[in-house]
């Protein structure tokens, strides 16, 4: 299988998915075996997009592997982050061009939310009127303060009680 081409957008949405992921294969001691392989595809049917943690400290150890299983299981390369590996494949169940279309379609709706926003306001209900307050205008008050049952005290300072006021 051969390694899928993701365009801009698409892997962005994809990254944007994938940051709430933990990683759901890691990578031993004995680095990408058989069985390892086999494990990154399990997880690729099951969820199309998953992260894999590979330990070994070698950045281009960790490229090789990167590429390798891309290009092996025929899935997308969608980042790398440190040890973090981010892989996407469409379900197989799922016509690849109708994954790509969804995929596309999310893209679109996050690089623009209020267009998204506005076509699906404009179907659901028409907007209210909201009252503006306009800049030095002040609160009006709804009801009086209540009057108070007795005067409120004055106090003297010793200055005033001594000069006589």
């Amino acid at each position: 299988m051969s390694e899928i081409i993701l365009t801009r957008d698409v892997r962005l949405s994809l990254r944007a998915q994938a940051h709430h992921l933990d990683p759901v294969v890691l990578l031993g001691a004995n680095g990408l075996t058989e069985a390892v392989m086999k494990e990154i595809d399990r997880e690729l049917k099951a969820h199309e997009l998953i992260k894999v943690r590979v330990p070994t400290d070698d950045r281009e150890e960790r490229e090789a592997i990167y590429a390798q299983v891309a290009e092996t299981l025929g899935a997308a390369r969608v980042q790398m982050i440190g040890k973090l590996l981010i892989f996407w494949r469409p379900a197989e169940d799922e016509a690849e061009e109708d994954a790509a279309a969804r995929i596309l379609a999310a893209a679109a709706a996050a690089a623009n939310p209020v267009k998204a926003e506005k076509t699906s306001a404009a179907k659901a209900a028409p907007k209210k009127k909201v009252a503006s307050k306009k800049p030095g205008d002040k609160k009006a008050r709804k009801t009086e303060a209540p009057r108070r049952a007795r005067p409120k005290r004055t106090r003297k300072t010793k200055k005033a009680m001594l000069s006589g006021k």
